[in-house]
Parts: C-alpha cells; sequence; structure tokens
C-alpha cells in the first residue's frame, strides 16, 4: 500500500454531522439511500450511500456519522453526492463509522 504524508492527510476535511433525512434511491446501480446531513455551520450537505443491507431508514435519521466533506461533486445517476460518509466493508455490506458519544455537528476529525 502507498504511504501518504502528513500533508497528504492534512487535506483530507473529515467531519461529523447528523443525518437529517433519509429517502429511497431506487435510480441507483447497487442499492442505496440519499441522504441530507447537517455538518452544522458547513451546512446541509447530501450524500448516497450503499447501506440499505444493514440500516433501515427510519434509524438512521437522528444517527452521527463521519464523513469527508472536501470531494468534488459526484453525480451518482440523477443525483449529486456532495460528501462521502465513511464505514467498515464487511463483506460487500458497511457498518457506518460514528462518534462514540453526541458532539457538535461539524466538529473536524483529526
Amino acid at each position: 500500500m502507498e504511504q501518504i504524508s502528513w500533508k497528504d492527510f492534512e487535506k483530507i476535511d473529515i467531519r461529523v454531522g447528523t443525518i437529517l433525512e433519509v429517502l429511497d434511491f431506487p435510480e441507483a446501480k447497487n442499492s442505496s439511500y440519499k441522504l441530507k446531513i447537517d455538518f452544522g455551520e458547513l451546512g446541509i450537505k447530501k450524500s448516497s450511500a450503499q447501506i440499505t443491507k444493514l440500516y433501515k431508514k427510519e434509524e438512521l435519521v437522528g444517527k452521527q456519522i463521519i464523513a469527508v466533506v472536501n470531494f468534488s461533486p459526484k453525480q451518482i445517476a440523477n443525483f449529486i453526492s456532495e460528501c462521502l460518509i465513511l464505514g467498515v466493508v464487511k463483506d460487500n455490506d458497511v457498518v457506518l463509522l460514528q462518534p462514540e458519544r453526541k458532539i457538535e455537528n461539524g466538529l473536524r476529525i483529526a
């Protein structure tokens, strides 16, 4: 695996946000949800996430997550994703990364 420098890592803006809304995303190639996430002073960002196997829509609303917020927007089917929610991949499923206690939206991961 290629190593990166500390300077490379500092370019990645990883923040805490709270999921506000979860919608089905039938147009996506792989089973996904459309999410709206509150990142505090950074505002609300949209994302698509392939987490339908392990998470129901209603259990995601209000859940805090960790996401990369400084990628260029990416078009997925008819939807523009503005951030990348982070998770652990196990057996083709994604387990979301989240803070171990509730904290202020928008705080940066260091």
